[in-house]
Protein backbone atom coordinates (compact mmCIF):
# COMPACT_ATOMS: atom_id res chain seq x y z
CA UNK A 1 0.00 0.00 0.00
CA UNK A 2 1.03 3.63 -0.67
CA UNK A 3 2.39 6.22 1.68
CA UNK A 4 0.12 9.03 2.35
CA UNK A 5 2.51 12.24 2.89
CA UNK A 6 0.40 15.58 3.72
CA UNK A 7 3.04 18.39 1.97
CA UNK A 8 2.78 21.94 2.62
CA UNK A 9 3.46 23.56 -0.44
CA UNK A 10 3.93 26.94 0.39
CA UNK A 11 1.61 28.60 -1.44
CA UNK A 12 -0.74 29.53 1.48
CA UNK A 13 0.11 32.70 3.22
CA UNK A 14 -2.12 32.75 7.07
CA UNK A 15 0.24 35.36 8.49
CA UNK A 16 1.14 34.25 12.72
CA UNK A 17 -1.35 31.41 12.37
CA UNK A 18 1.22 29.19 10.08
CA UNK A 19 4.65 30.56 12.87
CA UNK A 20 4.27 27.75 15.02
CA UNK A 21 2.67 24.72 12.63
CA UNK A 22 1.92 24.09 9.04
CA UNK A 23 -1.11 24.50 7.47
CA UNK A 24 -2.38 21.12 7.71
CA UNK A 25 -2.24 21.22 12.02
CA UNK A 26 -4.78 24.94 11.70
CA UNK A 27 -8.15 24.07 13.51
CA UNK A 28 -10.44 25.15 10.37
CA UNK A 29 -13.27 23.20 11.96
CA UNK A 30 -14.35 21.36 15.29
CA UNK A 31 -11.27 19.52 14.17
CA UNK A 32 -7.93 20.56 12.37
CA UNK A 33 -7.59 20.03 8.93
CA UNK A 34 -4.76 17.14 8.80
CA UNK A 35 -8.03 15.32 11.09
CA UNK A 36 -10.78 16.37 8.47
CA UNK A 37 -8.23 14.92 5.56
CA UNK A 38 -7.59 11.59 7.64
CA UNK A 39 -11.16 11.23 8.35
CA UNK A 40 -12.14 11.76 4.32
CA UNK A 41 -9.60 9.69 3.06
CA UNK A 42 -9.88 7.10 5.80
CA UNK A 43 -6.28 6.50 6.72
CA UNK A 44 -3.30 8.14 9.03
CA UNK A 45 -0.76 10.40 7.59
CA UNK A 46 2.44 8.32 7.13
CA UNK A 47 4.53 11.11 6.74
CA UNK A 48 4.81 15.26 6.38
CA UNK A 49 6.62 17.82 3.77
CA UNK A 50 6.93 20.78 5.75
CA UNK A 51 9.19 24.27 5.37
CA UNK A 52 12.61 23.27 7.25
CA UNK A 53 11.57 26.23 9.71
CA UNK A 54 8.46 23.82 11.42
CA UNK A 55 10.18 20.83 10.65
CA UNK A 56 10.94 21.01 14.45
CA UNK A 57 7.89 21.21 16.69
CA UNK A 58 5.94 19.42 14.24
CA UNK A 59 8.36 16.69 14.69
CA UNK A 60 7.71 16.90 18.50
CA UNK A 61 4.09 16.19 17.78
CA UNK A 62 4.04 13.79 15.29
CA UNK A 63 4.85 9.69 15.20
CA UNK A 64 5.70 9.88 11.41
CA UNK A 65 8.59 10.72 9.35
CA UNK A 66 8.68 14.75 8.72
CA UNK A 67 10.71 15.82 5.49
CA UNK A 68 12.24 12.16 5.52
CA UNK A 69 9.76 10.23 2.85
CA UNK A 70 9.96 6.60 2.92
CA UNK A 71 11.19 4.51 0.20
CA UNK A 72 7.22 4.01 -0.90
CA UNK A 73 4.98 5.34 -3.83
CA UNK A 74 2.98 7.62 -1.97
CA UNK A 75 -0.03 9.78 -2.48
CA UNK A 76 0.77 13.22 -2.04
CA UNK A 77 -1.99 15.09 -0.78
CA UNK A 78 -1.73 19.34 -0.06
CA UNK A 79 -1.81 20.40 3.23
CA UNK A 80 -4.06 23.48 2.39
CA UNK A 81 -6.80 20.62 1.22
CA UNK A 82 -10.12 21.55 3.42
CA UNK A 83 -11.13 17.72 3.47
CA UNK A 84 -14.14 17.97 2.28
CA UNK A 85 -15.54 15.89 -0.61
CA UNK A 86 -13.87 12.80 -2.37
CA UNK A 87 -10.25 12.84 -4.01
CA UNK A 88 -9.91 11.08 -7.37
CA UNK A 89 -8.81 7.34 -7.49
CA UNK A 90 -5.23 8.52 -8.63
CA UNK A 91 -2.75 6.12 -10.18
CA UNK A 92 0.82 6.44 -10.31
CA UNK A 93 1.90 9.21 -12.57
CA UNK A 94 -1.67 11.24 -12.02
CA UNK A 95 -2.22 14.24 -10.38
CA UNK A 96 -5.69 16.29 -9.65
CA UNK A 97 -4.89 20.12 -9.85
CA UNK A 98 -7.13 23.13 -9.11
CA UNK A 99 -6.10 25.87 -11.59
CA UNK A 100 -2.10 25.40 -11.19
CA UNK A 101 -1.88 24.05 -7.78
CA UNK A 102 -1.53 20.41 -6.93
CA UNK A 103 -4.86 19.15 -4.83
CA UNK A 104 -2.85 15.64 -4.92
CA UNK A 105 -0.65 13.51 -6.97
CA UNK A 106 0.53 10.00 -6.51
CA UNK A 107 4.39 9.27 -7.26
CA UNK A 108 6.34 6.28 -7.62
CA UNK A 109 9.13 6.17 -5.02
CA UNK A 110 11.82 7.34 -6.98
CA UNK A 111 10.37 10.62 -7.66
CA UNK A 112 8.88 11.73 -3.96
CA UNK A 113 12.39 12.94 -2.58
CA UNK A 114 12.52 15.25 -5.67
CA UNK A 115 9.08 16.61 -4.80
CA UNK A 116 9.59 16.94 -1.36
CA UNK A 117 12.84 18.99 -1.92
CA UNK A 118 11.54 21.53 -4.96
CA UNK A 119 7.92 21.33 -4.63
CA UNK A 120 7.82 20.58 -8.69
CA UNK A 121 5.67 18.01 -10.47
CA UNK A 122 7.99 15.68 -12.81
CA UNK A 123 7.53 16.41 -16.17
CA UNK A 124 5.58 12.39 -16.69
CA UNK A 125 2.83 13.73 -14.56
CA UNK A 126 -0.67 13.46 -16.04
CA UNK A 127 -2.31 17.07 -14.66
CA UNK A 128 -6.49 16.64 -14.90
CA UNK A 129 -8.39 19.81 -13.26
CA UNK A 130 -10.71 18.82 -10.53
CA UNK A 131 -13.09 20.97 -7.85
CA UNK A 132 -12.50 21.31 -4.56
CA UNK A 133 -11.25 24.08 -1.97
CA UNK A 134 -7.47 25.01 -1.09
CA UNK A 135 -7.43 27.42 1.76
CA UNK A 136 -4.75 30.08 0.81
CA UNK A 137 -5.16 33.04 3.46
CA UNK A 138 -6.51 33.14 7.16
CA UNK A 139 -9.52 34.98 5.63
CA UNK A 140 -10.68 31.60 3.35
CA UNK A 141 -10.95 29.56 6.81
CA UNK A 142 -13.72 32.07 8.21
CA UNK A 143 -15.63 31.46 4.47
CA UNK A 144 -15.63 27.89 4.72
CA UNK A 145 -16.24 27.61 8.51
CA UNK A 146 -19.68 27.09 8.47
CA UNK A 147 -19.10 24.24 5.71
CA UNK A 148 -16.22 22.69 7.28
CA UNK A 149 -18.44 23.17 10.93
CA UNK A 150 -21.10 21.16 9.86
CA UNK A 151 -19.08 18.64 8.35
CA UNK A 152 -17.60 17.85 11.51
CA UNK A 153 -20.45 18.04 13.37
CA UNK A 154 -22.13 15.93 10.74
CA UNK A 155 -19.27 13.39 11.78
CA UNK A 156 -18.61 13.21 15.58
CA UNK A 157 -19.23 10.16 16.99
CA UNK A 158 -20.72 11.76 20.65
CA UNK A 159 -23.91 10.58 22.02
CA UNK A 160 -26.90 12.79 22.45
CA UNK A 161 -28.55 10.81 25.24
CA UNK A 162 -26.46 13.05 28.38
CA UNK A 163 -27.90 16.58 27.00
CA UNK A 164 -31.60 15.32 27.49
CA UNK A 165 -31.83 16.79 31.19
CA UNK A 166 -30.51 20.29 29.86
CA UNK A 167 -32.67 23.13 28.50
CA UNK A 168 -32.42 22.88 24.97
CA UNK A 169 -33.92 24.78 22.34
CA UNK A 170 -34.42 23.89 18.32
CA UNK A 171 -34.69 20.64 16.04
CA UNK A 172 -31.07 20.35 15.89
CA UNK A 173 -28.98 17.41 18.02
CA UNK A 174 -26.27 18.25 21.25
CA UNK A 175 -23.92 15.72 21.26
CA UNK A 176 -22.52 15.53 24.34
CA UNK A 177 -19.84 13.97 26.28
CA UNK A 178 -20.81 11.59 29.37
CA UNK A 179 -17.62 13.56 31.41
CA UNK A 180 -18.99 16.61 30.20
CA UNK A 181 -20.42 19.03 33.16
CA UNK A 182 -23.10 21.24 33.01
CA UNK A 183 -24.44 23.57 35.89
CA UNK A 184 -27.78 24.86 35.88
CA UNK A 185 -29.32 27.22 33.81
CA UNK A 186 -27.31 26.78 30.72
CA UNK A 187 -28.96 27.07 27.57
CA UNK A 188 -28.71 25.23 24.71
CA UNK A 189 -30.04 26.77 21.19
CA UNK A 190 -30.27 24.44 18.69
CA UNK A 191 -32.16 26.35 16.13
CA UNK A 192 -29.78 27.12 13.48
CA UNK A 193 -27.28 23.98 13.78
CA UNK A 194 -26.10 21.04 15.88
CA UNK A 195 -23.68 21.74 19.34
CA UNK A 196 -21.12 19.32 20.33
CA UNK A 197 -19.60 19.26 23.93
CA UNK A 198 -16.22 17.42 24.16
CA UNK A 199 -15.02 15.63 26.92
CA UNK A 200 -14.00 16.80 30.67
CA UNK A 201 -15.73 20.29 29.15
CA UNK A 202 -17.04 22.42 31.87
CA UNK A 203 -20.44 24.87 31.30
CA UNK A 204 -20.68 27.03 33.95
CA UNK A 205 -24.49 28.64 35.14
CA UNK A 206 -25.92 30.58 33.00
CA UNK A 207 -23.76 30.46 29.72
CA UNK A 208 -25.86 30.33 26.25
CA UNK A 209 -24.33 28.25 23.68
CA UNK A 210 -26.25 28.76 19.81
CA UNK A 211 -25.50 26.19 17.59
CA UNK A 212 -23.82 25.55 15.43
CA UNK A 213 -21.20 25.39 17.49
CA UNK A 214 -18.32 23.06 19.04
CA UNK A 215 -16.78 23.02 22.69
CA UNK A 216 -13.37 21.08 23.05
CA UNK A 217 -12.12 18.45 25.32
CA UNK A 218 -11.39 19.87 28.34
CA UNK A 219 -12.45 23.86 28.06
CA UNK A 220 -14.46 25.77 30.05
CA UNK A 221 -17.03 28.09 29.24
CA UNK A 222 -17.46 30.84 32.17
CA UNK A 223 -20.95 32.33 33.86
CA UNK A 224 -23.13 34.05 31.45
CA UNK A 225 -20.92 33.74 28.52
CA UNK A 226 -22.58 33.66 25.25
CA UNK A 227 -21.33 31.74 22.53
CA UNK A 228 -22.71 32.39 18.97
CA UNK A 229 -23.56 30.03 15.93
CA UNK A 230 -20.25 28.83 14.03
CA UNK A 231 -17.86 29.01 16.85
CA UNK A 232 -14.98 26.51 18.13
CA UNK A 233 -13.99 26.31 20.96
CA UNK A 234 -10.36 24.21 20.65
CA UNK A 235 -9.28 21.78 23.79
CA UNK A 236 -8.03 23.26 27.43
CA UNK A 237 -9.51 27.03 26.90
CA UNK A 238 -11.06 29.17 29.31
CA UNK A 239 -13.86 31.49 27.52
CA UNK A 240 -15.90 34.40 28.23
CA UNK A 241 -18.17 37.22 27.50
CA UNK A 242 -19.53 37.17 23.71
CA UNK A 243 -17.83 35.06 20.99
CA UNK A 244 -19.23 34.66 17.46
CA UNK A 245 -17.88 33.00 14.22
CA UNK A 246 -14.73 32.52 15.54
CA UNK A 247 -12.07 29.76 16.10
CA UNK A 248 -9.90 29.31 19.12
CA UNK A 249 -6.96 26.72 17.93
CA UNK A 250 -7.13 25.47 22.03
CA UNK A 251 -4.93 26.24 25.25
CA UNK A 252 -6.51 29.66 24.89
CA UNK A 253 -7.85 32.18 27.41
CA UNK A 254 -10.74 34.80 27.04
CA UNK A 255 -11.88 34.38 30.26
CA UNK A 256 -13.34 37.58 30.97
CA UNK A 257 -16.27 40.16 29.66
CA UNK A 258 -15.22 41.15 26.25
CA UNK A 259 -16.35 40.71 22.46
CA UNK A 260 -14.75 38.29 20.19
CA UNK A 261 -15.57 37.78 16.57
CA UNK A 262 -14.81 36.66 12.98
CA UNK A 263 -11.15 35.94 14.41
CA UNK A 264 -8.86 33.29 14.43
CA UNK A 265 -6.70 32.76 17.50
CA UNK A 266 -3.50 30.17 18.24
CA UNK A 267 -2.65 28.10 21.45
CA UNK A 268 -1.76 29.67 24.65
CA UNK A 269 -3.53 32.96 23.96
CA UNK A 270 -4.33 35.03 26.58
CA UNK A 271 -6.88 38.26 26.07
CA UNK A 272 -6.90 40.43 28.98
CA UNK A 273 -10.55 41.64 31.02
CA UNK A 274 -12.41 43.62 28.19
CA UNK A 275 -10.45 43.00 25.50
CA UNK A 276 -12.72 43.36 22.11
CA UNK A 277 -11.96 43.07 18.05
CA UNK A 278 -14.04 45.16 15.67
CA UNK A 279 -15.17 42.87 12.91
CA UNK A 280 -16.78 45.56 10.59
CA UNK A 281 -15.72 48.65 9.58
CA UNK A 282 -17.63 52.28 10.28
CA UNK A 283 -18.17 51.65 6.68
CA UNK A 284 -19.86 48.68 6.00
CA UNK A 285 -16.71 48.14 3.37
CA UNK A 286 -14.70 45.48 2.44
CA UNK A 287 -12.23 44.78 5.20
CA UNK A 288 -8.06 44.80 4.25
CA UNK A 289 -5.39 42.78 6.21
CA UNK A 290 -1.71 43.48 6.06
CA UNK A 291 -0.37 40.10 7.70
CA UNK A 292 2.71 41.08 8.04
CA UNK A 293 4.42 44.40 8.98
CA UNK A 294 6.40 44.40 5.99
CA UNK A 295 3.57 42.84 3.69
CA UNK A 296 1.31 44.85 1.91
CA UNK A 297 -2.44 45.26 2.65
CA UNK A 298 -4.61 42.74 0.77
CA UNK A 299 -8.60 42.77 0.29
CA UNK A 300 -9.96 40.13 2.13
CA UNK A 301 -13.90 40.40 0.04
CA UNK A 302 -15.31 40.21 3.62
CA UNK A 303 -17.15 43.12 5.63
CA UNK A 304 -16.67 40.77 8.96
CA UNK A 305 -13.45 40.16 9.68
CA UNK A 306 -11.46 40.77 13.13
CA UNK A 307 -8.49 39.74 14.14
CA UNK A 308 -5.82 36.96 12.88
CA UNK A 309 -3.42 36.44 16.35
CA UNK A 310 -0.19 34.10 16.74
CA UNK A 311 0.31 31.70 19.29
CA UNK A 312 1.21 32.95 23.09
CA UNK A 313 0.35 36.42 22.03
CA UNK A 314 -1.29 37.87 25.25
CA UNK A 315 -3.07 41.36 25.79
CA UNK A 316 -3.70 44.02 28.69
CA UNK A 317 -7.42 44.47 30.18
CA UNK A 318 -8.98 47.06 28.07
CA UNK A 319 -7.20 46.03 24.77
CA UNK A 320 -8.62 47.27 21.51
CA UNK A 321 -8.33 44.95 18.36
CA UNK A 322 -9.29 47.18 14.77
CA UNK A 323 -10.80 45.31 12.05
CA UNK A 324 -8.51 43.14 10.28
CA UNK A 325 -5.73 42.98 13.04
CA UNK A 326 -3.02 40.49 12.28
CA UNK A 327 -0.63 39.97 15.77
CA UNK A 328 2.29 37.78 15.58
CA UNK A 329 3.62 35.00 17.59
CA UNK A 330 4.61 35.76 21.39
CA UNK A 331 3.50 39.43 21.08
CA UNK A 332 2.31 41.48 24.39
CA UNK A 333 -0.17 44.08 23.51
CA UNK A 334 -0.56 47.10 26.56
CA UNK A 335 -1.77 50.04 24.79
CA UNK A 336 -4.23 52.31 26.44
CA UNK A 337 -6.37 53.09 22.91
CA UNK A 338 -6.40 50.99 19.83
CA UNK A 339 -3.47 48.44 19.00
CA UNK A 340 -1.58 48.72 16.04
CA UNK A 341 -3.62 46.78 13.03
CA UNK A 342 -0.19 44.92 12.07
CA UNK A 343 2.14 43.56 14.78
CA UNK A 344 5.29 41.09 14.06
CA UNK A 345 6.18 38.56 16.20
CA UNK A 346 7.85 38.98 19.85
CA UNK A 347 7.07 42.60 20.44
CA UNK A 348 6.23 44.67 23.43
CA UNK A 349 3.51 47.23 22.01
CA UNK A 350 2.86 49.97 24.45
CA UNK A 351 1.83 53.75 23.97
CA UNK A 352 5.01 54.37 23.99
CA UNK A 353 5.47 52.29 20.86
CA UNK A 354 7.08 48.96 20.10
CA UNK A 355 10.07 47.25 20.79
CA UNK A 356 11.66 43.76 20.96
CA UNK A 357 10.26 40.93 23.15
CA UNK A 358 13.61 39.88 25.73
CA UNK A 359 13.27 36.54 24.52
CA UNK A 360 14.69 34.99 27.38
CA UNK A 361 12.70 36.57 29.80
CA UNK A 362 9.38 35.89 27.58
CA UNK A 363 10.49 32.22 27.54
CA UNK A 364 11.04 31.96 31.48
CA UNK A 365 6.97 33.20 31.10
CA UNK A 366 5.78 31.19 28.82
CA UNK A 367 7.08 28.09 30.59
CA UNK A 368 5.71 29.31 34.15
CA UNK A 369 2.34 30.35 31.89
CA UNK A 370 2.24 26.54 30.80
CA UNK A 371 3.64 24.77 33.96
CA UNK A 372 0.04 26.32 35.60
CA UNK A 373 -1.69 24.04 32.96
CA UNK A 374 1.17 20.87 34.02
CA UNK A 375 2.19 21.52 30.30
CA UNK A 376 5.81 21.87 29.38
CA UNK A 377 7.34 24.35 26.53
CA UNK A 378 8.85 21.91 23.97
CA UNK A 379 12.51 22.10 23.47
CA UNK A 380 11.50 22.04 19.73
CA UNK A 381 8.85 25.10 20.71
CA UNK A 382 11.65 27.24 22.13
CA UNK A 383 14.15 26.96 19.37
CA UNK A 384 10.90 28.60 16.75
CA UNK A 385 10.67 31.33 19.11
CA UNK A 386 13.60 31.88 19.58
CA UNK A 387 14.20 32.19 15.97
CA UNK A 388 11.03 34.39 15.34
CA UNK A 389 12.23 36.45 17.70
CA UNK A 390 16.01 37.33 15.64
CA UNK A 391 13.76 37.84 12.87
CA UNK A 392 11.67 40.33 14.69
CA UNK A 393 14.65 42.24 16.46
Amino acid sequence: MSDLLIFDDGRGEFGPLTEMRPASALRTGGVTSLERIERTLGRFASGFIVPPSLAGPLHARVSVPVNAPSPHDALCVNARWWGIGDLPNLAVGQAAMIGDEVLAVMLQASDVPGFASSGELPASIDQAEVSGTLYRRPWDILNHLSEALADDLGSTSLPTEFAKSTDVVGEHSVHMAESAVVFPCVVFDATAGDIVVESDATLRPGAVLCGPCWIGRGSTVAEGAVIRANTVIGPGCKVGGEIGASILQGWSNKAHDGYLGDSILGEWVNLGAGTTTSNLLNTYGETSVRLHPDRSRERTGRSFCGAFIGDHVKTAIGTLLMTGSSIGTGSMIACSSYSPTTVGPLRWVTDAGEKPYRIERFLDMTSAMMARRDRELDPADAARLRELAASSS
